[in-house]
């Protein structure tokens, strides 16, 4: 009886573990497309400069920003995980370009009067998962880097910095 009550103990123990460590937000992800250097890659970004002035409204602007905000994310969190540090900061900037341009469709669309709490709620989720991502990335890399390119003088890219602003910006969702 003893060895039972101590048996539930530690399955109740573990199960409140669990759901602490698994506490995400439920937003999802995409899956990574192509990547930069390859021939898909220009095509898919001749594309996304296209498909910009196929979203016209706000709520439209809003779902266009969303998705490239967070194909970008996901890209520069690849680069970062593969070394490529140069190319994954230009993804993550272009991550927070959409994102902040996002934020601004949002605003831009109650200023119209239209009920945005949906899409606001939606926002906050993207966010979340958007800082638990980054966070993953900042542990996994280095705070510094020294990139040395061929034919130029090498530069260090501030990594830890950079990641910190878009944790940063994507904070000011829930101010």
């Amino acid at each position: 009886m003893k060895k039972l009550n101590l048996l539930l103990i530690f399955f109740v123990l573990f199960l409140s573990i669990q759901s602490i460590a698994f506490a995400n937000s439920s937003y999802v992800l995409p899956y990574p497309s192509s990547m930069p250097g390859s021939i898909p890659y220009k095509v898919h970004v001749f594309i996304e400069h296209i498909l910009k002035y196929w979203y016209f409204g706000s709520f439209s602007q809003f779902k266009y920003n969303r998705k490239y905000a967070d194909k970008y994310l996901i890209e520069a969190k690849v680069l970062f995980e593969y070394g490529q540090y140069p190319l994954a900061i230009k993804a993550l900037e272009k991550s927070n370009f959409y994102f902040k341009n996002e934020s601004d469709f949002l605003v831009q669309a109650e200023r119209e009067n239209k009920n945005i709490s949906e899409k606001m709620m939606l926002l906050k989720n993207a966010s979340q998962k958007h800082i638990e991502v980054l966070e993953k990335i900042k542990k996994e890399v280095p705070e510094k880097f020294n990139w040395s390119p061929e034919k130029s003088i090498p530069y260090e890219l501030q990594i830890r910095t950079i990641i910190d602003k878009a944790i940063k910006d994507r904070m000011q969702v829930y101010e």
